[in-house]
């Protein structure tokens, strides 16, 4: 809208809006200069023309036109102005929305209340345009006002003809008839009247303000004060109205401001300022007026009718100047019947009353501009006159309100003996008989520090001393006429006690007699004295007398002094030491006066008031001195509890002095002195941070504010108005202070400490209620108030302390709500703020409606303020709360947001309320967004914006043309982004989907990323960087939720420009040197930590994003990975290297969770030293406090983990491993140290502390937790990584004999064992020993520090064996999961390593282990057969792999176990028939795996997809899936059986006499070896009665020998059925290898030979058995080779399955089996020389 309202205008000038740049203000004065030049002629009345134009105006909708029609009858105003004003109207005031105004319009008695109210709006619009005048003339000459130039060339444009137009209004106004309903229709009736002439008297006072303002600056012709005499005289300055009949009680200040104003424009143009510069420098012609005779005469004579209204009073005095100092000689009876006149109306009374008037209502300048006007008259007239001609008390009364304004005070101070300096002179000479009038003009003259130096001096050095006696004292001497005493013996001045404070007048002082007479003597002594001594005097008299009648009049010769000194030291507090004799005593002054019967409330008051101002300086010695006064209330009985405090007020609180003088003077009377004092005392004291033992004394005093007067204040009965706003808004500040404690003042003992009390008071108590009540006072009352202040600049109306009121009212509830402990039970409070009010009379609705008061922008913010925060804690909905006002007050709210003049504050509190509401609010949310659903086909939703919605607001403000606009600074442009991300936060998809696809959307968001940020320094601004974490986030969430194909165009765009304009390298630098900044400025501490923490965690998620997305956000180049990296890694050594402070190590701890995900994400081989840095980086962590740092500890050690995979890859020498080592086993001792404290611990507290949340504080140690990433576990495996780094072991050995690691862990794992606790640990322990065991150094070292002892007994509680033997104990879970019986397993591959490295010496331990765990080893060797899963298979395999191993030490076995190696040995036989049978009938295993273990899908790592397809797909994908899955177990499972076959066999083959021996020395002792297989040659059925036979083995080989040609045929065999994506360790982990097979066959071959040679051998086996062992032999055999020599032929791998079978023997299982192709053939030729023996 192109034309601006009054009001708009009037709030721009005052800088309360976005418009805050010179240039603007300049700009909009020279837009609207007209329309102040006119003042309210801007305003026409209603034309016929006026109306045509409206009629054909196309832009305006008829039912506005019609409207516009009646405002113009009913406010006469022209047409079209009529029309604009309606638009205003509903641009800014109109409280209901666009379809309701239809209704309105259409309804006669709504539209009358809408006509009524834009009545009003009109009324406040002429206002504002006579305030802005005002406005530019108070501050155009006013240096320390920053528009001051500006307003400065407005006025100046102005000053033409302003006054002539502005008088012109003001005479139409007072001439003005008043309307009626026949002129301007039915609406105006008897009310109406009345309201349209107050606005008449108040325009016309402010015209007057104007024009007085006007001329204080600029000179008025005599002619002109003719006119302006005349036209008052006429309308008998505001007495004479012409509708004087409508004037009523309420107007009366208005009539007498008017009255006040006409007097001073008078005066003001008579010139007296420069008349008495003319008369000084007597040079009196220059006067404007010695050249205006006929003027003269002409004034004369209208003057000399006047007299008879106060108002004539100080014009005629000022004329009487004027003719006496123009014509000196001319004293004719004109002049002195003027000045009598003058005189008469009490002239001096008269003045102080109208400053009084005037400065207590309205604009301060237009008060002191008065001051200044009245100041060169009193000076002028004291000068002119003789003093006891004029009336002395009035005088002083007029000179301490005229010297009460500062800049007088100081003029007066710099020539003390001319014009009013006289008055001072006079008020000396009375003292100290009157001590009130020198004491109130020194008080008025104290304005600044210098000033007070100077009243100091003055009282300090006096040389008179007047006393009045009503007879002659006996000690006079006196000379003969009575003029002169002199003293004939020295007197003590007070009649005080000795050793007191004292006065002492010395023998021949002289006195002069002033005035002998009837009423006694007045004597002046020359005598020389400090005021201060003899104001402590007065004091200490007062004391003496307390309790006498004097009192009162004591008291009245007190109070000066009190009032003197509270201003002395509020003004310049270094004077208070000189001031103590008076401090001092005020304690035990406020004692005895406040407890005598009818205590001087006014003195006791004074005395509160000092103490206030003391309180600010020294609260601790201003508390301890009043504690024990008794004024204050207190507590017979100590605190101790909350309850205690509440509940027993009545016997434990004493309400003091004070607490009686409320009750029963100040009430009963309606004066609140000495309440207003108390309130601002204790508010000080609060404020002054006392320590927490004083505050817990405050207690009571506080207690009596919340209980007594908080809920019953404004029922108190009040003489004066506003007394009432202010006690409440002093009780107010009270609470809000003691709520904005810091908590390191408050120690938490067991009594409630203050800011609690408060707390619970105000959530439990009335005293929450009265809060409520103040917060429910509402827009309406508000705008009342305002409205009945005489003018609304003032800044200390009623109307403005009651919106301080609510304002700190909003405050404390949201305080209380922050504050609050958290409870099951609402508090009262919450429920008041909360509950469903019928009638729409709930708080909500009356929070919300504050968006409508315009006057203040702190009001509406703090409302919105405090609704966000109850939209966030109470669970309601602010939707449903609003009913039916919804709309309205969204419609309001988006006007302020969409307004480009409004306050940036209040718009940015409206967007942090909608960014709240968006999770919590789900209603209001989509009232605001408003979005409309497009019409379309059914089953899609597309969505438009409404036209009240937010987001258009929101896209305008990130409009990147917007920027750097006055109307978009960057805290707002954060506040939308912030919002932005609230509906992505929150998954807001409508709203999303219509952003997403706004043109320039993506654009205009990104535009921030793009920007050059200030390197980081103290002036970085905080809100930029959380724009720009809040874009990251944006961006983040959109690549993570969107499937990357469907992402916008533009968002796609946006991020190849962000990689091509190397911004990836910009920002890690900026986030690398923001980090290194907090770091280094630790020790001060950084005042946008949290937004510096939001940047970094925003960038930290855009690189974790890019590492599974670095299509779409194009970071694929190695060299920028590489820079991104290394920057994480500078930044994560300086936040966690230097420093100390818990937000340095938290961004430490950011950045190293970063830097672990890019190292496992990117792992980058080419990557520099990395391990140096990290660790350093592990040491200063180590250092570090360690409660902070477990979690930061653990990524070290994961980071380190990381880095030695990779770079074991590479296999480089590592020069930090030293350092390292020792480092991560220091750690890994101590932590296995803590485990031990913790398991000992908690078995003494018995079983209980396991399920139950212990409280234990007392545990020797912080609780360990078992975690997977626990710092114990990881430390652990990366000692595991470091020693198998360090293969040859130079630098663990030296370390391990320093730190005692192993025995501390041995000891824990073995306590794990035993409770069966800390698996990861355990594991984690394992799979370090078993690294070490690898060595032989290791291994020794292993053993030596006692690894049977921790394992093989404690190892038995790990698992349960079941009685019948079955295999219910074997787990179908996954074999990858951590778990008990993975422990097993590892154990037992812990034994074979050692074993294997130190064969003899370990052997001992080894058969321990084995007996004391055979039931498991045995069941675990039957378990195959019936359960198939990989767990059970794995330890199947590692249980076999250990009997490998021992099986090497056969004589052994069978000298110390040779039941259980026979066992054993049976139970492999039935291995081998199992594992050949599931190997052979793929159906069968296929089936088994199905029905028994009921997991088709294998828990290997399987390849998890990228996304989740889309649900077409699934379906149809879900079939073949599952086959692959079950294809892919079979596999599993199948090259599971085969391992562990190959390895029974080679074990077997130890049990079983060696071929070459057997076959050729004769004289072998079989008996040695017992029999494994039957002889039979059948096919063995899959049924555990039938035993392992020689048609076992030859099965045995059949399978092998079929598998390997199945692998022939498929010569790119499981390849197809893997999906692309799988890696390549995985396909070689499952498929079959050939070697593996020819090793199955070799063995199983020795196995049979040597079996069947020792058959053969065998005497016992009947001559017919061997010959039927011979033939099924020979004929099986034959076959079996003519099938292996085809095999061979076509070319087959070489044997020894080493590369997968580790636990192999190290000597060659069979002669030939060298590594070449023709290497085959031995085996060959082994069988048929078998073959041929047999055949013979």
């Amino acid at each position: 809208m192109s034309v601006r309202s009054c009001r708009e205008l009037w709030t721009i000038l005052l800088g309360r809006s976005a418009l805050r740049e010179p240039a603007q203000i300049e700009a909009e004065l020279d837009r609207h200069w007209d329309r102040l030049h006119q003042g309210l002629s801007y305003y026409k009345p209603p034309s016929s023309s006026s109306a045509e134009k409206v009629k054909e105006n196309k832009n305006v909708a008829q039912p506005l036109k019609d409207f516009g029609l009646r405002i113009s009858k009913l406010l006469s105003l022209d047409e079209q102005q009529s029309v604009q004003l309606l638009q205003c109207y509903l641009q800014e005031d109109y409280r209901g929305t666009r379809d309701s105004l239809k209704v309105v319009l259409k309804d006669e008695r709504q539209s009358q209340a809408l006509l009524l109210k834009i009545a009003d709006y009109y009324y406040e619009e002429r206002m504002c345009l006579l305030r802005c005048v005002l406005l530019l003339l108070t501050y155009f000459q006013d240096e320390r006002h920053p528009y001051r130039a500006e307003y400065s060339n407005c006025v100046n444009k102005l000053e033409k003809d302003l006054v002539s137009k502005y008088q012109l209004q003001f005479e139409s106004l007072f001439k003005a008839e008043a309307p009626t309903w026949e002129t301007h229709g039915n609406l105006m009736t008897e009310r109406q009247v009345s309201r349209w002439f107050l606005q008449c008297l108040r325009e016309q006072s402010l015209l007057l303000e104007i024009i007085f303002l006007y001329y204080a600056y600029f000179e008025m012709n005599p002619s002109d004060l003719l006119n302006f005499t005349k036209m008052f005289k006429e309308q008998g300055f505001g007495l004479r109205q012409t509708n004087r009949h409508l004037v009523d009680k309420s107007m009366d200040a208005l009539v007498d401001r008017i009255g006040y104003l006409s007097a001073l424009i008078l005066v003001e143009g008579m010139d007296i300022d420069f008349l008495h510069k003319c008369a000084l420098e007597d040079c009196t012609d220059q006067h404007q007026f010695s050249s205006a005779p006929d003027v003269v005469k002409e004034m004369d004579q209208l003057l000399l009718t006047f007299g008879d209204i106060p108002h004539h009073a100080p014009v005629l005095l000022a004329w009487v100047l004027l003719r006496h100092t123009l014509r000196p000689d001319d004293t004719s009876p004109v002049i002195r019947r003027i000045g009598n006149t003058a005189l008469q109306l009490g002239v001096f009374k008269y003045l102080s009353t109208m400053l009084k008037g005037l400065g207590v209502s309205g604009n301060n300048c237009t008060a002191s501009t008065a001051k200044m006007c009245v100041y060169g008259l009193l000076s002028f007239v004291i000068t002119s006159f003789e003093e006891e001609s004029l009336q002395s008390s009035h005088l002083i009364d007029a000179a301490c309100e005229v010297l009460s304004a500062p800049s007088l005070a100081e003029i007066f101070w710099e020539l003390p003996n001319m014009g009013l300096g006289m008055i001072l002179d006079s008020a000396v000479g009375m003292f100290p008989h009157k001590i009130g009038p020198l004491l109130q003009l020194l008080t008025a003259l104290l304005s600044n520090k210098s000033t007070v130096k100077k009243v100091y001096n003055f009282l300090d050095k006096m040389s008179f001393y007047t006393q009045v006696y009503k007879h002659k004292p006996n000690d006079i001497i006196s000379n003969d006429d009575e003029t002169l005493w002199r003293r004939q013996a020295p007197k003590l001045l007070y009649p005080l006690g000795t050793g007191q404070t004292n006065l002492w007048m010395p023998q021949g002082v002289l006195g002069q007699v002033m005035s002998p007479g009837e009423q006694g003597y007045v004597v002046r002594w020359e005598y020389s004295y400090s005021s201060w001594t003899l104001f402590t005097c007065e004091v200490e008299m007062l004391l003496h007398v307390v309790s006498t009648a004097d009192v009162l009049a004591h008291c009245a010769r007190v109070k000066p002094i009190l009032d003197l000194v509270h201003k002395i030291i509020s003004t310049d507090w270094t004077v208070s030491d000189c001031l103590l004799p008076l401090t001092s005593r005020i304690y035990m002054l406020l004692q005895r006066l406040t407890s005598i019967i009818n205590p001087p409330v006014d003195v006791i008051a004074s005395c509160v008031n000092c103490l206030s101002v003391l309180a600010a300086r020294m609260p601790g010695k201003v508390w301890s001195s009043l504690h024990h006064t008794g004024f204050l209330p207190f507590a017979s009985n100590p605190l101790t509890s909350m309850c205690h405090v509440l509940f027993n007020i009545a016997e434990g609180m004493k309400a003091g002095n004070y607490g009686n003088l409320l009750v029963q003077i100040e009430q009963p009377r309606g004066e609140y002195a000495v309440t207003i004092a108390f309130l601002r005392l204790i508010t000080t004291l609060v404020k002054g941070q006392l320590g927490s033992t004083q505050n817990k004394g405050l207690i009571p005093c506080v207690l009596l504010v919340l209980k007594e007067m908080l809920p019953t204040y404004h029922k108190w009965r009040y003489n004066t108005y506003g007394v009432r706003e202010r006690i409440g808004c002093l009780i107010l500040e009270l609470i809000h202070a003691i709520l904005n404690l810091s908590p390191e003042g408050e120690d938490q003992g067991s009594a409630p400490s203050l800011q609690s009390l408060c707390i619970y008071s105000l959530a439990n108590t009335e005293a929450g209620q009265a809060v409520v009540n103040i917060m429910g006072v509402g827009v309406d009352t508000i705008d009342v108030v305002l409205a009945a202040q005489p003018s609304s600049c003032g800044s200390e109306g009623p109307g403005q302390i009651l919106i301080q009121t609510v304002k700190l009212a909003f405050s404390v509830t949201n305080n209380v709500i922050r504050l609050k402990p958290p409870s099951d039970t609402v508090s009262p409070l919450e429920q008041a703020l909360t509950q469903h009010g019928g009638h729409g009379n709930n708080l909500i609705v009356v929070l919300a409606k504050y968006i409508y008061h315009k006057h203040d922008p702190a009001l509406p913010r703090l409302a919105i303020q405090l609704l966000k925060r109850l939209a966030t804690v109470a669970p309601m909905s602010v939707y449903a709360c609003l009913g039916s006002d919804a709309a309205a007050i969204r419609d309001a709210f988006l006007t302020r947001l969409q307004s480009k003049t409004e306050d940036m504050r209040i718009k940015v509190m409206i967007l942090e309320f909608l960014t709240v509401a968006v999770e919590t609010q789900p209603g209001l949310i989509e009232l605001f967004l408003n979005l409309e659903v497009k019409d379309g086909n059914e089953g899609s939703k597309e969505f438009l914006l409404g036209e009240w919605s937010c987001l258009h607001v929101v896209l305008d403000l990130i409009d990147s043309k917007q920027q750097g606009k006055y109307w978009c600074p960057p805290l707002l442009h954060r506040a939308a982004l912030a919002f932005l991300l609230a509906l992505w936060q929150d998954r807001r998809d409508s709203a999303i989907s219509v952003l997403r696809t706004k043109e320039r959307f993506w654009e205009n968001l990104t535009t921030p990323l793009f920007g050059t940020l200030t390197p980081p320094s103290d002036t970085t601004e905080p809100c930029v960087l959380e724009t720009c974490a809040f874009v990251m986030k944006i961006i983040g969430l959109e690549i993570y939720y969107v499937v990357s194909g469907s992402l916008e165009q533009s968002l796609k765009d946006g991020l190849q420009k962000f990689s091509n304009a190397r911004r990836y390298e910009y920002w890690s630098q900026y986030v690398k040197s923001l980090v290194c900044h907090v770091a280094e400025m630790e020790e001060e501490g950084i005042c946008y930590f949290t937004e510096a923490q939001m940047l970094i965690s925003a960038w930290r998620m855009l690189l974790i994003l890019s590492t599974n997305h670095s299509d779409v956000m194009h970071l694929t180049e190695e060299s920028t990975k590489l820079t991104l990296f290394m920057d994480v890694l500078d930044g994560t050594k300086a936040a966690l290297t230097t420093p100390t402070s818990a937000p340095c190590l938290r961004l430490g701890s950011m950045m190293a969770t970063l830097l672990l995900i890019l190292l496992k994400q990117w792992r980058r081989s080419s990557a520099p030293d990395i391990l140096s840095p990290l660790s350093l980086i592990l040491e200063s962590v180590l250092q570090a406090d360690q409660q902070l740092m477990e979690r930061t500890k653990a990524k070290i050690f994961s980071a380190l983990i990381s880095v030695l995979q990779i770079q074991g890859l590479d296999g480089g020498d590592i020069s930090q491993l030293p350092q390292l080592l020792l480092s991560v086993c220091e750690t890994v001792k101590d932590e296995a140290l803590g485990l031990i404290d913790n398991m000992r611990h908690t078995s003494q507290l018995g079983d209980t502390a396991e399920d139950e949340d212990s409280m234990e504080t007392d545990s020797p140690r912080g609780p360990q937790k078992d975690q997977r990433d626990g710092v114990c576990v990881l430390a652990l495996h990366l000692a595991k990584e470091l020693c198998r780094t360090d293969e040859d072991g130079e630098h663990w050995v030296s370390v391990m004999r320093k730190v005692p690691l192993l025995p501390s862990v041995l000891s824990a794992v073995e306590l794990s064992l035993r409770m069966k606790r800390n698996l990861y640990f355990t594991e984690a322990a394992l799979h370090l020993l078993l690294t070490l065991a690898r060595t032989p150094q290791g291994a020794a070292a292993v053993a030596g520090a006692g690894v049977t002892q921790t394992i093989c007994l404690p190892l038995l509680s790990v698992y349960e064996v079941s009685p019948n033997g079955t295999s219910q104990s074997f787990s179908r879970k996954s074999q990858d999961l951590a778990c008990w019986p993975g422990v097993y397993r590892l154990c037992m591959s812990l034994m074979e390593s050692l074993l294997k490295t130190l064969r003899y010496n370990f052997i001992n331990e080894a058969l321990d282990f084995v007996g004391v765990h055979q039931e498991r080893i045995l069941q675990c060797l039957n378990a195959v057969r019936t359960v198939q899963s990989l767990a059970c298979l794995d330890e199947a395999d590692h249980t076999v792999g250990f009997l490998l191993q021992l099986s090497s030490f056969c004589k052994e076995w069978q000298f110390h176990l040779p039941k259980l190696l026979r066992d054993v040995q049976v139970n492999l036989c039935y291995l081998c028939q199992t594992c050949t049978h599931l190997l052979h009938s793929k159906k069968m295993l296929h089936h088994y795996l199905q029905a028994k273990n009921g997991e088709a899908l294998p828990p290997g790592p399987l390849p998890r997809t990228q996304r989740p397809t889309q649900t077409s797909t699934k379906e149809a994908a879900g079939g073949g899936e599952r086959e692959e899955a079950e294809q892919k177990a079979l596999l599993a499972v199948q090259c599971s059986l085969l391992k562990i076959l190959s390895k029974t066999l080679a074990t077997l083959q130890h049990f079983t006499p060696d071929c070459c021996q057997i076959l050729l020395d004769q004289s072998m002792d079989l008996a040695e070896y017992s029999t494994l297989f039957v002889l039979s040659f059948t096919t063995p059925a899959f049924d555990p009665d039938v035993a392992p036979s020689f048609g076992t083995l030859l099965a045995t080989i059949n399978v092998s020998l079929s598998m390997l040609s199945e692998m022939e045929k498929k010569k790119e065999p499981i390849l197809l059925v893997l999906p692309s994506n799988t890696n390549i360790e995985m396909i070689n982990w499952c498929l079959p290898s050939r070697s593996l097979l020819m090793f199955t066959m070799e063995n199983c071959f020795y196995v049979l030979i040597s079996q069947a040679v020792r058959c053969l051998k065998d005497p016992s086996i009947l001559p017919r058995d061997k010959q039927r062992l011979k033939q099924e032999l020979s004929s099986e055999l034959s076959t079996l080779l003519s099938s292996l020599s085809r095999h061979f032929r076509r070319g087959s791998p070489s044997s020894p399955a080493s590369a997968i079978l580790p636990s192999t023997q190290s000597k060659p299982p069979t002669p030939g089996s060298k590594a070449s192709h023709e290497g085959q053939e031995p085996l060959i030729q082994l069988v048929q020389a078998f073959v041929r023996l047999v055949q013979r």
